[in-house]
């Protein structure tokens, strides 16, 4: 089966400065996928590789099983990459007419796509008057006009306030129901928590992780709460030693794994205590980022 987005070994340097370092992901048909580091870690560098703006010092790219640079290799790809640029006086539908013509797209896709990204009612606005939300909608209209199979977006949400991003990460549900595959950078956690099925993440040029968002929080311990909690306590550090419980917030926080949940409950209760919550806990995504990006920035964007 030919992925979507495949690369092995892709890597960008400009002289000293590696940029992106032997990068290998793969995108599947028809998710979500998170590329996901800070600001500066190669996110945007590699989706230009992609895109055949930017040619790899090393390694390969593949869009479907086609090289980047092939015949047709962008024929059912879409993009948006670091924001969009049309003509200010010119209505957001002439614009994309404009972009329809020049791309030998057919007329009708234009009120197509402006109704997939909720601008029909103000299609005929200049674009000087939109939002910067009505903006970058207006971007993805114009990455859709070719009814790309594969839909590419950098930072999509970047700028917006909290409405426009919770309008900009409902259209990328959207379009991920549709079938429409789509390749999602962000630094921002809680947009790739929300949205997005797998993730990718980078870190100085390089892929430190790759997986589910529930795969890469994991499970880590159990919370309990018991009264009374001293004596609650005294008796888990007894059981899976004293090394494994922490004091949080009026909590406890036991490092065994969750299958184990019920045989503490049973002892617990067997001692006398009253258990008022067990569960399992998964680390928060931004301790999750921060362990593996070590917190830091990279060298290039």
């Amino acid at each position: 089966m030919n992925l979507p987005v495949q690369t092995h070994g892709l890597t960008k340097r400009y002289g000293d400065l590696t940029a992106v370092d032997a990068l290998s992901l793969s995108v599947r048909p028809g998710e979500v996928y998170g590329f996901l580091g800070p600001n500066g870690a190669g996110k945007t560098t590699t989706l230009r590789m992609l895109l055949g703006l930017v040619r790899p010092t090393a390694g390969t790219a593949t869009l479907f099983g086609r090289p980047v640079g092939a015949a047709g290799h962008l024929a059912r790809v879409g993009a948006m990459i670091e924001g969009p640029s049309f003509y200010p006086y010119l209505s957001g539908r002439d614009n994309l007419r404009v972009l329809a013509r020049s791309a030998g797209v057919r007329a009708d896709r234009v009120p197509a796509v402006l109704a997939q990204v909720d601008l029909a009612d103000r299609a005929g606005d200049r674009y000087t008057t939109y939002s910067l939300g009505m903006k970058q909608r207006l971007g993805v209209a114009a990455a859709l006009l070719k009814d790309p199979r594969l839909l590419i977006l950098d930072e999509p949400t970047n700028g917006l306030d909290p409405a426009g991003m919770a309008d900009m990460r409902d259209l990328i549900r959207r379009l991920g129901a549709t079938g429409c595959t789509v390749l999602l950078s962000s630094h921002l956690l809680g947009e790739v928590q929300q949205i997005c099925d797998r993730v990718g993440v980078v870190a100085r040029g390089r892929l430190v992780a790759e997986s589910s968002v529930a795969e890469l929080r994991g499970a880590t311990g159990l919370r309990v709460v018991a009264e009374p909690l001293d004596l609650a306590a005294d008796r888990i550090r007894t059981l899976v030693g004293p090394d494994r419980v922490r004091l949080v917030d009026g909590a406890l926080d036991v490092g065994i794994g969750p299958e184990r949940a019920a045989w503490l409950n049973a002892e617990l209760v067997g001692a006398g205590l009253a258990v008022s919550e067990l569960r399992g806990q998964e680390r928060d995504l931004e301790q999750v980022f921060f362990e593996l990006t070590k917190g830091g920035l990279a060298h290039a964007g």
